[in-house]
């Protein structure tokens, strides 16, 4: 098996090296990441500055891992699977990324918009997240292992070309993971603040606060099975149309034509 592996922490992050670890267990890995960390990039792609691509190397100087691209996560994807790999990938997985990506951080993150952008082109696509509590030691080992069975499981059923999958596991600090759940994405608000102040020169700027919290989840989704220890599986689309509004719509008298 053939398996392209990306994120958006960077090439150097650990959470892809571990999870590279643990998917040589299944084939052959390649890396395609970018060069710096992309956290909340979204599907952003670069058009007005030319994407450098550099070639990786383990530290023993010869086994090759990837290419780091300094671009953002889709960027990576596009060149990846458009130009770099010589032969395409029969599994794509964006992770494992350093804090979770359930509820509306799906639409935020740079990790899934990697996995989303290989569906475009009908490739399986796995997006992988570990949530983490503050000043955390994080466990990569642990957390790619789990990563890796739930790949096996989400492979061994053999889902459609174009298939799209978003998985978070929870803080391990917390204690054991106490199982799997498919669970729907999460779409209630979440608490966000911003940190106002003034420079030297008078002029006011704001700070994103870390906070960013969903106060009221909506029960039995991701946010609420990741926040009871279990891992989260949420199968994804990247069709936005309203189905059953278009429908409605369609009977309106507009006056053209």
């Amino acid at each position: 098996m053939r398996i392209l592996l990306s994120n958006d922490d960077g090439i150097y992050a650990p959470g892809i090296r571990a999870l590279r670890k643990e998917l040589q267990k299944l084939g052959e890995v390649v890396v395609v990441a970018p060069a710096t960390e992309q956290s909340a990039a979204g599907h952003s792609v670069t058009l007005l500055n030319p994407l450098l691509v550099t070639e990786v190397y383990e530290d023993d100087g010869q086994t090759f891992l990837g290419w780091a691209v300094e671009g953002r996560p889709a960027d990576c994807m596009k060149l990846a699977l458009l130009e770099l790999l010589p032969e395409p990938p029969d599994l794509v997985v964006s992770g494992l990324n350093a804090g979770s990506n359930a509820g509306i951080n799906v639409l935020y993150s740079g990790t899934v918009a990697a996995a989303v952008e290989a569906a475009f082109y009908h490739y399986t696509a796995i997006a992988v997240s570990l949530e983490y509590t503050k000043n955390a030691r994080l466990d990569w080992p642990t957390a790619a292992d789990h990563a890796r069975k739930v790949i096996e499981t989400i492979l061994s059923h053999q889902p459609a070309k174009g298939s799209l999958f978003n998985v978070n596991i929870p803080p391990l600090e917390r204690g054991p993971v106490k199982g799997v759940k498919v669970m729907p994405q999460n779409v209630s608000v979440y608490e966000e603040k911003f940190d106002r102040r003034v420079n030297p020169r008078g002029r006011t700027y704001f700070w994103t606060s870390p906070d960013f919290r969903c106060i009221t989840p909506h029960p039995d989704t991701d946010v609420t099975a990741l926040a009871d220890g279990y891992i989260t599986v949420t199968p994804l689309q990247f069709d936005l149309t309203n189905h059953q509004v278009i429908q409605h719509m369609q009977t309106w008298a507009w006056g053209e034509g």
